[in-house]
């Protein structure tokens, strides 16, 4: 499982011109989640506790040692195949490891599950819908995580 987390002072996204998920103020992360063939449970429990407990968020002394949880802040949970991809042959990524639907859609429902159990504060995208994300860069700050079973091209 990979995941490309942004922190951002506010986030909106859209499907067919309407709002699906939406914060601002105190901000949060957006969370671009992809989801691979091999992944288990195991990865899914990993990845909802590093993203809820990320230390990316400024302290009084201007350190990153507070998490989303620490700010009050929220989670935007977007599915997103393409982070799944493999660009290090040619120049068309290939998505063979990207987890296929439907089993997709339910393990993306299950890790948005994992991550409310930590994070009160959670919303989501549409999976397999086209979306709009807007959302504005705090820093910027992002992180790219790879559960301990992801299998990284060289």
């Amino acid at each position: 499982m990979r995941a490309v987390v942004q922190r951002v002072s506010r986030a909106m996204l859209t499907v067919d011109g309407r709002d699906v998920a939406s914060f601002d103020a105190p901000g949060g992360l957006v969370v671009l989640a992809g989801l691979e063939e091999r992944d288990t449970a195991d990865d899914r429990r990993w990845m909802a506790e590093k993203i809820s407990n990320l230390r990316v968020f400024a302290d009084e002394q201007g350190r990153m040692n507070l998490s989303v949880l620490d700010v009050g802040g929220s989670v935007l949970m977007v599915p997103n195949f393409t982070v799944a991809g493999d660009a290090t042959r040619g120049r068309r990524p290939s998505f063979d490891n990207a987890m296929q639907p439907p089993r997709a859609a339910e393990e993306f429902a299950l890790l948005v599950a994992a991550v409310r159990t930590h994070c009160p504060r959670v919303c989501e995208g549409v999976f397999g819908a086209h979306m709009h994300v807007e959302l504005v860069n705090d820093g910027p700050v992002t992180i790219v995580l790879h559960s301990p079973g992801t299998v990284v091209a060289p």
